[in-house]
C-alpha cells in the first residue's frame, strides 16, 4: 500500500468520523432539518440562565427553543421569542415559566398549559409569565431570617 493511498484512507475515517459527531450533536439537541414551528412572545422580569437557544419545555418533554432575547426599554422587562413545534398547540389561558432542573443543574423555559379550548395563534403573547428565582436572594433570604 503506498503513502498516498494510507493518507486517503486516514483522511476518510477522519471525515466519516466528523460526520457521526455532527449526526450525534443534531440529534441530541433535537436540531431537524424539515422541522417547522411557530413564534410566541413573552415578558419577563428576570430572564436570568436563559440565552438563545435554550429548551422550551411542557411536561418536561421539549417542544421548541428560546429564538431571540432582547430588552424592552420602556418597560424593562426582557421580551423573549419562542419557536413551538408545529402540531403542539398551546391553551391560551396557559402560563410560562423559567425553572431550574436542579441547584446545579440547567435552566429551561416551562410551558404549564390551561385548560381553555381556544389556543395561541402564531406570534401572539403569552401573557402569564413567572421569571427566574435567584438561588443567590433566596440564600442571603433565609441565611438573614427575612420573611419577605
Amino acid at each position: 500500500m503506498s503513502y498516498k493511498n494510507t493518507e486517503v484512507l486516514v483522511g476518510a475515517a477522519v471525515l466519516a468520523v466528523a460526520v457521526g459527531f455532527l449526526a450525534y450533536a443534531a440529534q441530541i439537541t433535537g436540531i431537524r432539518a424539515s422541522s417547522g414551528s411557530y413564534p410566541l412572545t413573552a415578558s419577563f422580569r428576570s430572564l436570568e440562565g436563559v440565552n438563545v437557544g435554550t429548551d422550551v419545555r411542557l411536561a418536561g418533554v421539549k417542544i421548541g427553543a428560546v429564538d431571540s432575547v432582547s430588552l424592552n426599554s420602556q418597560t424593562f422587562r426582557a421580551d423573549t421569542v419562542i419557536q413551538i413545534r408545529d402540531g403542539i398547540e398551546i391553551p391560551d389561558d396557559s402560563a410560562i415559566a423559567i425553572a431550574s432542573e436542579g441547584l446545579l443543574g440547567g435552566t429551561f423555559v416551562e410551558i404549564v398549559p390551561g385548560g381553555s379550548p381556544f389556543m395561541y395563534e402564531p406570534s401572539s403573547e403569552i401573557v402569564d409569565t413567572q421569571s427566574a428565582v435567584s438561588l443567590v436572594s433566596l440564600l442571603l433570604k433565609f441565611v438573614s431570617g427575612s420573611s419577605e
